[in-house]
């Protein structure tokens, strides 16, 4: 669906660009070169007018796509709330819980969350296989 709607809004942009290069300028070059020759594509107003709805159009469905693009990139990422979580209900008191139940309230498991894993305590080092050498100095 992403795709799509990439696709899609690449197109309008593309469109866009040529609608907005073909019509004639105040007084640069664009285009057209500058030149008023009688010539042309379309003539006065209903150059003007033409040019002008099809912008207006595009622009729209422009922004339409921008937003529609938006949405669905908020939707792939969406961050997670902890209230979502599958957790025990604390609906009861704490003093009511048994000592080793991981219930409680948002705090608590966050501190729970925020705690370093069982604290691993350093042991000796393993004696060498072979005796070492004595180093001079």
């Amino acid at each position: 669906m992403q795709t799509v709607l990439i696709v899609i809004h690449l197109l309008i942009v593309l469109a866009l660009i040529g609608v907005v290069l073909l019509q004639r300028s105040e007084g640069g070059l664009g285009l057209g070169g500058g030149s008023s020759s009688a010539g042309g594509f379309m003539t006065g107003r209903g150059q003007a007018n033409a040019l002008s709805r099809a912008t207006a159009i595009l622009a729209t469905l422009f922004f339409m796509t921008s937003l529609g693009l938006g949405i669905l990139a908020h939707r792939g990422s969406a961050p997670r709330s902890i209230f979502d979580q599958n957790g025990p209900v604390s609906g009861a008191p704490a003093e009511n819980q048994p000592a080793g139940s991981q219930g409680g309230g948002v705090l608590d498991q966050l501190q729970r969350m925020q705690q370093p894993a069982t604290p691993v305590t350093p042991t000796a080092p393993a004696a060498p296989a072979q005796p070492q050498v004595p180093q001079s100095r």
